[in-house]
This record gives C-alpha cells, structure tokens and sequence, in this order.
C-alpha cells in the first residue's frame, strides 16, 4: 500500500496509523497526528480504491452503503499490510493505534469488527457501522474514541449510538464524544480525541 512512515523520537510511544476520508491522502491527518501524541511514530496509508480519482479504502455502492465482498477483502488487505509494516520498522505490532476520519475511519471499524488484536485502540472520527448481523470478536482491553456530531448528515445520530453499543458489546471500553456539528472534523473534536488519547497512552 502507499503510506508513509516518520519516526517518533519516543521508541515507546504507541504507533499512530493514519486513515484519510474519501478524496484524501496519507498526508492529510498527519497533522491531527502531531496534536494528539507529538513524540509517536507514524504509520499513514493511503486507500487503494478510487472513485473517480479520489482514494478510498474501499468501494461503496451508493453514499452509505457499503459494498459488503470488498470491505472485507480490503479489511484483510489492511490488516496484512500492518503486519509486513511492523516487520519492515521495527514496530511493536500490539502497540498501534488506529486514527481514521470518515472512510478511513470506517475502515478502522472493519477491523475492529474482524480481528480481535487489529489495534490495541482506536480513534474513529464520524465513523458509520461497518457491517450488521456479524459476531465481532473479543474486544476486551481495547480503548476506541468515537467522534460524533450531532448534525451529521452521512453519519446519524442512530448510527454512531450502534456502532458504540456494537463495541461495548464485544468487550471494548469505547467513549462517545459528541460535537454540535455536521460530517466535518472540528478542532473541539480533534482536542478531545487527544485529551483521550493523554488519558489511556500517555507514558
């Protein structure tokens, strides 16, 4: 996968893997990056789907509905690619957290929902579910950041209430922040998923 790799100057520091929204680049989030954890290493990719020329992580068939066999072919794409990345930097697999808006953090959530050691945490901004009427597996022990807002017109309120209660279900400990904005990122957002992040992984 096209990604990009910047070393953290704390070798102990979590891994931050970055995931951009539809139409965005492995350089987009490296910014939101910086703000919540400053001395990690970061890991951001690129999606390898496009839709007319903007990248995506995976296809859909319509705005909202996902296409189902692809999800799940590019989840396992994903999921291969970070074990090969921890090998090629020297990163402690078990140590990644995952940061995604939109699409990226959609996908963020497919892994979530199939692998069990996917991330050790994740910060899911205005993510949708990514599947319905599947066993997720045990999410014990893992820490996941939902961002969410109140206005969100791709994302409903509904939506972000089930993919928390989906988590929680299966075992993960997941905070629910909600903005009294739409689909887009917001600085009073970003602050609380790094106010989050200080909380759980700060050394």
């Amino acid at each position: 996968m096209i990604h990009l790799f910047e070393q953290g100057t704390d070798p102990n520091a979590p891994t931050l893997v970055l995931f951009h929204g539809t139409g965005g680049t492995e350089r987009d989030l490296l910014p939101l990056a910086k703000h919540i954890a400053p001395s990690s290493s970061i890991l951001s990719l690129r999606g390898n789907v496009l839709e007319n020329g903007m990248p995506r992580f995976f296809r859909r068939l319509a705005e909202g509905v996902f296409d189902e066999e692809d999800l799940i072919f590019r989840t396992t794409e994903v999921y291969e690619f970070l074990d090969q990345a921890a090998e090629q930097y020297g990163l402690d697999r078990s140590n990644f957290i995952a940061v995604g808006y939109s699409n990226g953090a959609n996908m963020i959530g497919s892994l979530l929902f199939h692998y069990a050691n996917a991330v050790r945490g994740a910060v899911l901004h205005h993510p949708m579910v990514p599947r319905r009427g599947v066993a997720l597996p045990n999410l014990e022990g893992t820490e996941v950041f939902i961002g969410a807002g109140t206005n969100d017109p791709i994302c409903s309120k509904s939506e972000s209430e089930e993919l928390d209660q989906l988590l929680r279900d299966a075992g993960a400990s997941v905070t629910l922040h909600w903005g009294n904005a739409g689909h887009q990122l917001t600085g009073a957002e970003v602050d609380a998923a790094a106010f989050w992040y200080q909380q759980h992984y700060a050394q």
